[in-house]
């Protein structure tokens, strides 16, 4: 087995932002071709995210919660506690992905997820993120450096909706925003962490044996 077909499952916990894309830039700028991928699963401390083609009009209301301009396509987000947070390192020339094929194979992890717990989701083709009908429960940011991505997804759980009532979600007006929670009577998320991570690695054709952490 070589490098190359191995991916290294990392669980951070709950985490402050800024350090952790730092860590991912740097880990991205210093792989090479036998670099092997890597899936980082966590949460992180309260935040807004405000990507490349992000714009301040879509922060309604600043609060103490900090915004940080970031290096991922879209425009702003929460991250919090109770939300699950997957990064994906992945050299997707190497496995042969183009970008929108890997953000297809992402939504297609988080639908069948959900569909676990009897929830039908959908991807919207004008905007990326998974939906339960209008309403927006997983979001998607990627930024792709040398052939790989870093950057990743972001999965509601059990979480303080608040701070999403004062942006504009991914730039969109009115974006109601959901949670699992809304649909199930309790939440695990270390189950739904190791159902998303399953449907992810099944889907980007890792193999079990492959795997380390």
């Amino acid at each position: 087995m070589s490098l190359a077909d191995t991916i290294i499952i990392k669980s951070l916990g709950r985490q402050p932002y800024e350090p952790v894309w730092h860590a991912m830039q740097s880990f991205t700028e210093q792989r090479n071709i036998e670099t092997p991928d890597e899936i980082w699963l966590l949460e992180h401390e309260p935040v807004f995210t405000l990507g490349r083609n992000g714009k301040e009009e879509h922060i309604l209301r600043k609060t103490d919660i900090p915004i940080v301009p970031i290096d991922r396509g879209g425009q702003v987000t929460y991250h919090g506690p109770g939300q699950l947070i997957v990064y994906l390192m992945i050299n997707i020339k190497r496995r042969g992905l183009g970008v929108r094929k890997l953000v297809t194979l992402i939504e297609q992890s988080i639908i069948s997820t959900l569909a676990e717990y009897q929830i039908t989701a959908a991807a919207k083709k004008e905007a990326p993120g998974v939906y339960i009908g209008d309403a927006k429960i997983a979001a998607l940011g990627l930024r792709v450096k040398k052939g790989c991505s870093f950057h990743g997804l972001s999965l509601n759980l059990d979480m303080d909706l608040t701070p999403f009532t004062q942006i504009n979600p991914c730039g969109y007006k009115n974006l109601e925003v959901v949670q699992l929670s809304d649909y199930i009577e309790e939440v695990n998320p270390t189950k739904v962490e190791q159902q998303l991570l399953a449907h992810l690695l099944k889907n980007l054709g890792y193999k079990p044996e492959n795997m380390s952490s």
